[in-house]
């Protein structure tokens, strides 16, 4: 507050200083407190200041100096308090919200200026994008300023995309501002196969103003409408939920009509409709373990990955088939001459978290002729051609570096060294920029794809290694594949172990507060993810 003071030229008033002898720095948030005496408000705005920075004391009349300087000072205002009223609303109107109420401690006059809803108008709508929404606030009787103090800026650091604590399966919640609420999103893929369908979303919660003057939590989850909840913050980027009335999550039916019900929502069928066993178990397993949480889940933050100008195509967030799993939300990110894709919502075989396609952009692969395309063999023979590089070239290095321990030059082991960072930059950037020509594209004969609508020409493709795993995350192996990069939105992978292909259709959401600070801190995210479920 005394920086706040310094800088409007006022200095600290006799109740600052007075509440600093008396110990009460904890009360200085209160309205009686921001109060300063009529006489006193009246010196602040009557007074300037000499060219000292000094006030004039009480105990002497002004010199014929100081009366010149304080007639100039009449004409040119030569401290904040100086300057009229709508001058200050404009200045105030671009602070950042969070230092406005520190502001207000200066003294009379801008606490007076502070409660006009222009200012926090202008903060919601620039800092949470709320526009119409005020008005229609204002009617209810709930402020623009109340609405900033007591929700938007108590839940701001909510807001964003988070990874829910749901053990192998994960999910992607995305909290914003919508419209008089803040509300979290449980972004669900479309129902399998259908790929390229727009994403469904179901509120778990929200937050809201109506009721009272104070912020109330809501648990969405259920059929019986909105109920009591409640939102903790763990620790930094990791907070909770709960919900204080689960009874609203039972149905009349019992867990057979709740099951029903969810496999419609989840699925878009029923269960005589599923006619493979496998299938059903996987379906009636993830039933049991998700619905057990009863929307009490802790919650993680995760960012989109930055982008960078020699990255093949946009990263971001993409939903794809993985057979009997159904559709999964990966994200892909690019790390120079590599490009990853990690599970956002995974499976028992793999959860999420995981890595499941690490693609060698160092690496491009040429498709051979439609007719050859069509054989299997064909194909495998060029990808395992190239796996077979990529493993010599990973035991020379190894190899090197013994003879290096045993005292040998290691100069034949140079060439055969890993590309340094810039070489990998090149080949990045060597990628970033396909030929405009794009070639026509088949699967093999027996692959097995959940979705047979599949782009028949494709710009690239390049060799890259998939996850893949037993029930339980048990024995995981990375197996060669053929990424196929379809257009800006989709891309492909051949699993030629497993004979099966995966189709990738980019999330077209609108995702805010989810930007990664840095690349580092992106990083960082990843291998906390991997931690979170292996």
């Amino acid at each position: 507050m005394a920086v706040c003071a310094r800088l409007c030229g006022v200095g600290q008033s006799r109740r600052c200083r007075r509440r600093q002898r008396n110990g009460q720095h904890d009360q200085h948030g209160s309205d009686s407190e921001m109060d300063m005496d009529e006489e006193e408000g009246e010196k602040i705005v009557g007074e300037t200041r000499g060219g000292n920075g000094g006030c004039w004391p009480q105990s002497r009349a002004p010199g014929p100096s100081e009366a010149a300087a304080a007639s100039a000072g009449a004409q040119s205002p030569q401290s904040l308090v100086d300057l009229p009223p709508e001058l200050l609303v404009e200045i105030f109107s671009s602070l950042p919200g969070t230092v406005l109420p520190t502001l207000a401690l200066v003294c009379k006059k801008f606490r007076q200026i502070l409660s006009t809803e222009t200012i926090w108008r202008r903060r919601c709508i620039q800092e949470f994008g709320m526009k119409d929404d005020l008005r229609k606030m204002e009617v209810v009787g709930v402020s623009s300023r109340e609405l900033y103090v007591k929700l938007l800026h108590p839940y701001r650091h909510i807001l964003g995309l988070w990874q829910p604590d749901i053990g192998p399966y994960g999910g992607l919640l995305n909290v914003v501002v919508d419209g008089l609420f803040i509300i979290g999103w449980m972004y669900l893929p479309p129902h399998d196969p259908r790929v390229e369908d727009p994403m469904r979303r179901r509120p778990l919660f929200r937050i809201h103003m109506w009721e009272s003057n104070k912020a109330t939590v809501e648990c969405m989850y259920g059929h019986k409408g909105p109920h009591k909840g409640d939102i903790q913050t763990v620790k930094k980027d990791e907070f909770s939920t709960k919900c204080n009335q689960t009874d609203h999550h039972r149905m009349p039916g019992g867990r057979q009509e709740e099951f029903r019900t969810w496999l419609e929502e989840e699925w878009g069928r029923t269960l005589e409709d599923i006619f493979h066993e496998h299938m059903q178990e996987l379906i009636l397993m993830k039933f049991i373990y998700t619905s057990q949480y009863d929307n009490c889940l802790t919650y993680r933050r995760i960012y989109l990955p930055p982008c960078l100008p020699s990255d093949l195509l946009q990263p971001g967030l993409f939903k794809g088939t993985y057979g009997s799993h159904g559709l999964e939300i990966i994200m892909l990110s690019f790390h120079g001459s590599r490009a990853k894709a990690t599970k956002l919502t995974g499976d028992p075989n793999v959860p999420a978290g995981q890595l499941t396609l690490d693609i060698d952009l160092s690496r491009p692969v040429q498709l051979p002729d439609l007719e050859h395309q069509r054989n299997i063999e064909e194909l495998s023979r060029l990808v395992m051609g190239v796996h077979e590089e990529v493993q010599r070239g990973s035991q020379v290095p190894a190899a090197a570096s013994a003879e290096a321990e045993e005292g040998s030059s290691g100069a034949e082991g140079s060439d055969a060294a890993p590309a340094s960072g810039a070489e990998a930059e090149e080949a990045g950037a060597k990628a970033a920029n396909p030929s405009p020509e794009s070639q026509p594209f088949v699967l093999p004969l027996g692959v097995m794809a959940r979705n047979e609508v599949y782009p028949r020409t494709c710009k690239m493709c390049f060799y890259g290694t998939g996850l893949i795993a037993g029930h339980g995350f048990t024995s995981p192996e990375r197996t060669p594949g053929l990424f196929v990069l379809f257009d800006d939105d989709r891309f492909g992978f051949i699993w030629l172990e497993l004979k099966s292909f995966s189709l990738y259709s980019r999330l077209t959401d609108k995702l805010e507060h989810a930007q990664a600070p840095s690349m580092e801190r992106f990083e960082a995210m990843l291998r906390n993810m991997q931690s979170w479920t292996s």
